[in-house]
């Protein structure tokens, strides 16, 4: 099979893929090209001002509320309602775009599904092209898979059982080295999002349903604003009403958190949401502060739980900002794999789960996340439980909430420190799952949890602060690049013996290491593991 002939802006450079021709189409690149050609120079001045941003915070070791923005906070305004397909999303499951996954996500009885080319996915160019393919295949009905290890055969459930899709492009950071527009890489984010946009549409509309999006990574209300022109501009292209497009940011960095409401305000004819992502949040903090000094350490990631107080805070004023403003507040993710073999360890974990979703719905989240299909009907039954037969409650409008600046970033407020076994999990976690993700996996499955990239993110950025921070752990060893290679060595030896020589040797597990010990020691902190990682990824 040839590569399709490309639009006159667009180079597409990667070995040809089945059924490609059906995505990449000239239509399609040209519109790709042109949201590069308005685009993406402001997207390179929004990345600039990230580094301005960061260098600011590692001066003062503050953030704030923006001075000049206090009219849109006390203005009376309120984002657009809620198109009927997203107005009850009590339960929302998240996963990457392979074949199988969008079947089971679609037939899972959540009321979405985060189909997700950002975390949970490796971006390979068979992920990026072939789960485009597989989203336009979900909504003409013509998408089945047939398990080749079982003979299990999976087909879509009829179109008022299957959940609404929301779409997560990549970040605004990453690159997509397959395809150039005007001699340099185009954005990840704008092939995501162009790719998707332009094919589905029209469709999703005749489906009842509309082109809505998760916006990852967001750090400011001006990025929030590019976004907005994008859709502004999409929408006039394709000749479909403005406010057609719905976007849920999530507030996943600390920098965004201070700018909930001009986010909103910013993308108000299109906004449906936030979100709380906690790893990359925790991640982001780390990111921010990590040359703050003691009170900025984190402990390990298991002991910072959404009951901390700086988390609270988080939550609790994303709560209050959505529902003064009509926005749907998604509360985070229940990352819990349960197992066929050990009853008692479910049990245990569907306890956890279930309060954890019923502190959100009582908390006045409309909806939550989950990463399997068999934590649905916790989730489910947690919402339930105090919507009812209201789709959400955004008539909670938690006026009894009040965050001052301070509140969050107390991460000295958690009574909570790292500790040795703490550097040892960090160490296995991350290398075993960039192991998986150089090898084209987003999203994996390690000790009983569905990990993706904020995971190992804030693994070896712990591992980081707390060996710059001269942390000292409960047993009197120090964090040290000396211990954490130890442990890295010991992971892989173990690993080595887990999985036997002959597929040790056919994995990544050597590359993975070295990786993984670069982006946690390295003085000089990379801003994202995935853009090291992204030149190791093959395909």
């Amino acid at each position: 099979m040839s590569a399709p002939a490309p639009s006159p802006l667009a180079i597409v450079d990667a070995e040809p893929l089945p059924r490609q021709d059906e995505v990449l189409t000239d239509a399609a690149l040209a519109f790709v090209a042109e949201l590069h050609r308005r685009f993406a120079p402001r997207r390179a001045e929004l990345l600039a001002r990230r580094g301005e941003r960061r260098a600011e915070i590692a001066r003062t070791s503050t953030l704030d509320f923006l001075p000049d923005t206090a009219q849109v906070r006390e203005g009376d305004w309120k984002v657009a309602p809620a198109p009927a397909a997203l107005n009850d999303r009590r339960v929302e499951i998240t996963g990457p775009t392979d074949r199988k996954m969008t079947i089971n996500a679609l037939n899972s009885g959540a009321k979405v599904w985060l189909a997700d080319f950002e975390d949970a996915s490796a971006p390979t160019w068979e992920n990026v092209v072939l789960g485009q393919l597989n989203l336009i295949d979900a909504y003409e009905r013509r998408i089945d898979f047939t398990d080749p290890r079982t003979g299990k055969a999976y087909a879509l459930k009829p179109n008022d059982q299957l959940a609404t899709v929301v779409m997560r492009p990549r970040g605004w950071h990453l690159d997509e080295r397959h395809l150039s527009f005007e001699g340099g890489p185009a954005s990840g984010s704008l092939v995501d999002f162009g790719l998707y946009f332009f094919h589905n549409a029209q469709r999703l509309i005749d489906l009842g349903k509309g082109p809505y999006f998760y916006l990852p990574k967001t750090e400011s209300h001006l990025e929030a604003r590019l976004w907005n022109d994008i859709f502004v501009f999409a929408q006039d292209y394709v000749g479909i009403p403005q406010g057609t497009v719905r976007a849920t940011v999530l507030i996943e960095t600390i920098t965004a958190a201070y700018e909930m409401e001009e986010i909103l305000f910013e993308l108000k004819d299109h906004a449906a949401g936030l979100n709380a992502g906690r790893w990359d949040y925790l991640f982001s903090i780390v990111k921010n502060f990590r040359d703050g000094g003691e009170k900025f350490v984190l402990p390990d990631r298991n002991a910072v739980t959404m009951t901390a107080p700086f988390m609270r805070a988080y939550t609790e004023l994303l709560v209050r900002t959505c529902h003064k403003r009509g926005a749907h507040a998604i509360g985070g993710m229940a990352a819990f794999i349960p197992s066929r073999k050990d009853a008692e360890a479910n049990r245990i974990a569907f306890e956890k789960v279930r309060a954890d979703k019923d502190r959100e719905a009582a908390d006045g989240f409309d909806g939550s996340w989950v990463a399997h299909p068999d934590l649905v009907p916790i989730a489910m039954a947690s919402f339930d439980a105090v919507l009812g037969e209201k789709p959400n409650q955004k008539d909670r409008l938690r006026e009894d909430v009040a965050v001052a600046p301070g509140d969050l970033i107390a991460i000295d407020s958690l009574d909570a420190k790292p500790t040795y076994e703490g550097l040892r999990n960090a160490v296995q976690v991350g290398i075993r799952y960039i192991e998986a993700w150089l090898r084209g996996l987003g999203a994996v499955g390690i000790f009983g949890l569905m990990e993706d990239a904020a995971t190992a993110e804030i693994s070896r950025s712990q591992i980081w602060q707390w060996i710059n921070a001269g942390v000292v752990f409960e047993n009197g060893e120090r964090a040290t690049a000396e211990l954490t290679r130890a442990f890295a060595a010991e992971e892989l030896a173990a690993i080595r013996a887990e999985a036997g020589e002959e597929a040790f040797a056919a994995g990544k597990w050597q590359q993975a290491h070295d990786l993984f010990l670069q982006v946690s020691l390295d003085a000089d902190y990379a801003d994202f593991l995935t853009l090291p990682a992204y030149d190791q990824l093959v395909g």
